[in-house]
């Protein structure tokens, strides 16, 4: 085995334990021979040992892109360069996924093959955004290794303040609980928005996430922006008879333990003939039923999506998780999917064109409160946007009903020209 470039007494703890470390990657890169990547991955080794040393990070920003695009690279250059020379410079190119992250081997083949001859071999997939991250890069690399991911049909990602890389769960093509092709509205989203991604021009980050289920497998609602999770509104369905080997499986105590009193609405109740009956009316989707017995429940018929906006980690008021801002939208037809992203689209300008700077789409719901964003971006009120009951009794409701009726009466006009 080959010397290391440099001693890392601190970082070699990172290997103890039974849990894989990331040093061992970046060890193994730096010691790969001649190859060219080897000698900047041992001198990012010295950098990050001498970061551990001095409990200080030495990389700064600047400027780095490659012929059109605003965006997608993440300048990093040292603070010490003349003591770790070789990766004075190590970028970081954001590249988006395929959605619901299908890749062939070829793919993944001709990847790695770009990356070792252009840049430091390290990839990681995937970023919170799921981007493809390309870390290592030196300035003069940057334009040829872009040309190249070009050349098999991978493009530039989100970073900075613009629209981010999106992400989609598996979904359809392997998940029974898929309620809409989540590839397709990935896909149709981003590319109607592209230029928001490639050429940085909003207050800040913007994000879109497609999960296929309540499972939310991609945290879009508590990381997205814009969460697109896919929903029923008609009852579940139940085979009965596997219910019954389900009980008859694991007994009617494990059953009743793990099930039904898991139920975070109690809408389930096991019957004597250890059938099962559902009010459908108080389950609220949370899915922890149908993942115990994924053969025997299922979502229902009629499915479709719920939009979530404003999920997003700690900036100006903290966590927050998305709020109900379309309770339910079908997503099948030509039509649906034009609804959709003329929906995503409007809300995409109105961030632009209103929230401050550096503000997240939440914090401008929360900012301009949130009747007065449902009315900029054209969606009516909804009962189901309500997460609770009042609990003031200083708050008059002299108009609420006439409210709610106005609610009920569109309802059922819509119902009706469906039918």
């Amino acid at each position: 085995m080959a010397k290391k470039p440099h001693e890392s007494p601190l970082l070699d703890q990172l290997e103890d334990g039974p849990w894989p470390s990331f040093v061992t990657g970046l060890k193994r890169l730096a010691n790969d021979g001649d190859k060219p990547h080897a000698k900047m991955m041992g001198d990012l080794v010295g950098q990050l040992e001498h970061s551990y040393e001095t409990r200080t990070g030495f990389w700064k920003g600047g400027t780095v892109s490659v012929f059109g695009y605003g965006g997608g690279v993440i300048p990093r250059f040292s603070e010490v360069p003349e003591k770790f020379p070789e990766s004075k410079e190590f970028h970081t190119l954001r590249v988006q996924p395929p959605p619901a992250f299908h890749y062939s081997t070829e793919l993944l083949r001709n990847m790695c093959d770009i990356w070792e001859e252009h840049g430091s071999g390290l990839i990681a997939l995937h970023g919170q955004s799921g981007d493809i991250m390309f870390q290592g890069c030196k300035t003069e690399k940057v334009q040829p290794a872009f040309d190249e991911l070009n050349k098999i049909g991978l493009d530039m990602g989100g970073a900075g303040p613009a629209l981010r890389t999106s992400m989609s769960c598996v979904g359809h093509a392997r998940c029974e609980q898929s309620c809409y092709d989540e590839v397709r509205a990935h896909r149709t989203t981003i590319n109607g928005l592209l230029d928001e991604m490639h050429r940085p021009a909003l207050p800040y980050k913007f994000k879109f996430k497609f999960s296929g289920c309540p499972n939310d497998c991609v945290n879009a609602i508590h990381r997205a922006d814009f969460a697109t999770i896919g929903t029923w509104r008609d009852d579940m369905l139940v085979d009965q008879e596997k219910v019954k080997e389900h009980v008859a499986k694991v007994g009617r105590k494990q059953m009743i333990d793990t099930v039904i009193t898991n139920c975070p609405t109690r809408a389930l109740s096991l019957n004597d003939d250890d059938t099962l009956d559902i009010d459908n009316k108080s389950c609220v989707r949370c899915m922890h039923c149908i993942n115990v017995m994924p053969k025997a429940l299922s979502p229902g018929n009629d499915k479709g999506v719920s939009i979530l906006m404003g999920g997003k980690r700690s900036l100006k008021i903290g966590d927050t998780m998305g709020t109900v801002i379309v309770p339910f939208m079908k997503l099948e037809s030509d039509e649906d999917f034009e609804k959709f992203n003329d929906l995503a689209e409007t809300v995409v300008d109105f961030f632009a064109e209103n929230a401050l700077e550096h503000e997240r789409v939440g914090e401008t719901i929360d900012r301009i409160g949130l009747a007065n964003f449902l009315d900029a971006i054209g969606v009516d009120v909804d009962p189901n946007m309500v997460n609770h009951p009042r609990t003031s009794s200083y708050v008059r409701t002299d108009d609420w009903d006439e409210e709610a009726k106005k609610w009920h009466d569109r309802k059922n006009a819509t119902a009706d020209k469906s039918a």
